[in-house]
């Protein structure tokens, strides 16, 4: 077959000039609040007080990673927050690729029964004080399966995932049928390996969302401190530096041995909780395309 071919014309040179043109400047206005945020969580407390810390820091030091993580409260704010992104990943994963399957399945007589009620969901909740109510009467309060149980399934996730299952080959899971393979081992067998590309995508939708989500803990857990996330702990710290109008005096922080001012902490802690996500999306990101265009589309 002869390939179609045409020679560029301006309008091709310059859409293309004004589009990586765009692109270059939504990188730099994206880069630079986090790469400002790593200068000053290396710079010296006292001295970022001063100002003109940009790209680069102007004292070093590893002080204010040395005071988060020699904070009891932060360190075990950040075990729960890694527990709870572990778990939570993991069971809701799997609750949600188990729910997607059976509603994938046209033998189930109350498929569209059911999806309809999940649907719903996503549009009316009970609120916040009825759920409140509900969570203190299952006795979660202060639990850390409050993270856990309440979020086991996300419908958006699942309906993701049933359209991916719905696009796998019907011929494949009948043969596994008449081999006398039952549902549940073909699910476990070979639904959940032949659907690895959306899965990785839904683990890191919801490894983020667990990970950064806090008014859950502010909400349920704020009684014990030993339950209590980083996140919340941050939000905190930022509160506690909105109320002083963003700024600190120095005066407050002479006699500080360790040189290290709320706001290099909260540099610090911020940089503490944004990199395990930053780390974790190039070995998910190859996954992204595949699951989300096929999951996503439903013909």
């Amino acid at each position: 077959m002869k390939r179609f071919s045409r020679r560029r014309s301006f309008g091709d040179y310059l859409f293309s000039f004004t589009n990586g043109f765009f692109m270059l400047f939504v990188m730099v206005v994206t880069l630079y609040p986090f790469l400002n945020t790593i200068a000053v969580s290396f710079n010296n407390g006292l001295d970022t007080i001063r100002g003109g810390i940009y790209l680069w820091p102007r004292e070093w030091t590893l002080q204010n990673y040395v005071s988060v993580f020699q904070n009891p409260h932060l360190t075990q704010a950040a075990f729960i927050s890694v527990a709870r992104t572990v778990v939570g990943t993991m069971v809701q994963l799997f609750c949600t690729a188990m729910l997607a399957y059976v509603l994938s399945r046209k033998e189930y007589m109350f498929n569209k029964l059911v999806t309809t009620l999940f649907v719903v969901t996503m549009y009316f909740s009970g609120g916040l004080i009825p759920g409140y109510m509900l969570i203190k009467q299952l006795g979660l309060l202060n639990n850390f399966w409050v993270y856990i149980i309440p979020g086991l399934i996300g419908v958006f996730n699942m309906i993701v995932v049933r359209t991916y299952i719905q696009g796998l080959s019907e011929g494949l899971l009948e043969s596994a049928k008449m081999d006398g393979a039952g549902d549940f081992k073909i699910f476990m067998r070979i639904v959940l390996p032949l659907s690895k590309p959306v899965l990785a995508t839904i683990a890191l939708f919801i490894a983020v969302g667990q990970w950064n989500s806090w008014f859950d803990s502010m909400l349920y857990t704020a009684g014990n401190r030993n339950l209590t996330t980083l996140q919340y702990e941050l939000m905190k710290l930022l509160s506690s530096a909105t109320s002083q109008g963003g700024t600190v005096n120095v005066d407050q922080y002479k006699n500080v041995t360790n040189m290290v001012t709320p706001v290099s902490i909260r540099a610090a802690i911020t940089v503490v909780t944004a990199m395990p996500i930053v780390l974790l999306y190039p070995f998910l990101q190859k996954y992204f395309v595949t699951g989300l265009t096929i999951g996503g589309v439903k013909e």
